[in-house]
């Protein structure tokens, strides 16, 4: 049935009586096209069970808490970790089928939109249904469909940004990039925990894992959690990777900057590999592409990037400094915005061509193109990682072209900067060059950043 409802709540007057529109609608399940490519009206379907996962808060939880949980892997902390992945996951995604709802009908009818609501709508039936996992056994099946959830919601980023970009107008600015910065960060929550969880599994599982051994593997990772991840190492890693990228876009002669690192650089942290990758994967992007365009050092060597590393007692602060003309002035306002600034058009074409989207740096592909010369063996681990197909990796970072501009890598560096307490700040000096500062929180006590249906509607 197709019903076409004027008084649906809006993002400028939200629905406080969540009980009610919920038992009345959810929100398109498919999107239908009309006359002229417009969206025609979403179906809507009745549902009751959303209102009891809505009632839930979100337990948020710090790596240091994933890591002791993790540390010495039974089968009885296996099957708990199980078990809060079972309840967390349909508590997280119900709050953010909630605030899907509470947007103007007219924008939740976009087809990429309505195709969001219908991963976040599809992956919470399967997910509040999972009974209580007792067995080895039934965790495997679950682990299953955790993969199969993480493969289907690859298309979440690329999507949201797209249909955030055709409803340009409908929303006020400001309240389109809170949506999409309550989005992300709940995504990037819901990734954290089923990979730790699909990690610690693949370690209880593996032939060289007992319980209450110490060894080699218990110092280095816990999970997806590296205990000492080297800020220089990483930097280095993520700089050749994407040096070696835009030398085979520009081609062999060239000159690519080089980038030099200073400070503490024994400075290490607990972290998640794939986010800081993400991070210092993008701003060593945007400098050396800065660089290499800037026309005064076409015919000579560019100035070198230079990252400074400090070490406080709580915090690791990484600066990425270059020479590259500074940020353009009609960029600059709209540096953190998904929906605001210039090249709309081209933004939307660009992410495109970009189908699936993990915001790791393996996902950065684009079609027809394939690339494994650092890519490890299967079934093997590495110091920073593993194979899983689920992760990502820096070795199809070099199939994406340099004219691939999708206008969300700030923003999205920025969500995942601030994850787990941290920060990242842009100062550009215009006709010079820009100073990024990343600050890490050492110590990895503090908690995840959540926002759930509570403190959107405390505001």
């Amino acid at each position: 049935m197709i019903l076409r409802i004027a008084s649906l709540p809006t993002a400028r007057r939200p629905c406080h009586d969540h009980s009610s529109l919920s038992r009345l609608f959810v929100l398109p399940v498919r999107a239908s096209r009309g006359v002229h490519g417009t969206s025609a009206a979403p179906a809507w379907k009745p549902s009751m069970a959303l209102d009891e996962w809505v009632q839930r808060e979100a337990r948020p939880i710090s790596l240091r808490q994933l890591t002791f949980f993790g540390r010495t892997l039974t089968e009885s902390r296996l099957l708990d970790s199980a078990n809060y992945c079972r309840l967390e996951l349909p508590t997280r995604i119900a709050h953010r089928l909630r605030d899907i709802q509470t947007l103007p009908y007219v924008v939740v009818a976009n087809p990429h939109l309505a195709h969001v609501y219908e991963l976040y709508h599809r992956a919470f039936e399967r997910f509040r249904r999972v009974k209580e996992i007792r067995t080895l056994e039934e965790n495997d099946n679950y682990c299953n469909l955790l993969e199969e959830t993480l493969a289907e919601h690859a298309t979440v980023i690329p999507r949201l940004a797209i249909g955030m970009l055709e409803v340009q107008g409908l929303m006020k600015p400001e309240e389109t990039d809170r949506f999409m910065n309550t989005m992300l960060r709940s995504r990037i929550s819901r990734r954290v925990i089923a990979e730790q969880h699909l990690a610690l599994t693949d370690t209880f599982n593996s032939p060289w894992h007992f319980p209450h051994a110490q060894s080699a593997h218990d110092t280095e990772a816990v999970g997806e959690i590296f205990l000492r991840c080297n800020a220089r190492e990483i930097v280095e890693r993520c700089g050749k990777t994407t040096q070696d990228l835009v030398r085979k876009a520009y081609g062999p002669q060239a000159a690519i900057p080089e980038i030099r690192i200073n400070g503490h650089l024994d400075a290490t942290f607990p972290y998640i590999l794939s986010h800081l990758e993400y991070i210092i994967g993008e701003l060593l992007r945007n400098s050396i592409q800065a660089l290499i365009e800037q026309r005064q050092w076409k015919d000579t060597t560019p100035p070198p990037i230079e990252v400074l590393i400090c070490e406080t007692s709580q915090h690791v602060i990484i600066r990425i400094s270059d020479q590259g003309g500074g940020i353009p002035t009609e960029i600059l306002p709209h540096l953190w915005s998904f929906s605001k600034g210039p090249r709309r058009q081209k933004r939307i074409e660009n992410l495109a061509r970009v189908p699936k989207l993990l915001g790791t740096l393996q996902e950065l592909k684009v079609p027809g193109h394939q690339s494994h010369q650092h890519a490890p063996a299967p079934n093997t681990k590495t110091k920073y990682g593993d194979s899983r197909n689920h992760q990502g990796s820096l070795s199809s970072l070099a199939s994406r072209p340099p004219d691939l501009r999708l206008g969300i890598g700030l923003p999205m560096s920025r969500i995942y900067s601030e994850y787990w307490a941290g920060s990242l700040e842009i100062h550009s000096l215009e006709g010079f060059g820009v100073d990024a500062f990343l600050q890490i929180s050492k110590l990895g006590n503090k908690n995840e950043r959540l926002t759930t249906r509570a403190m959107m509607d405390a505001v």
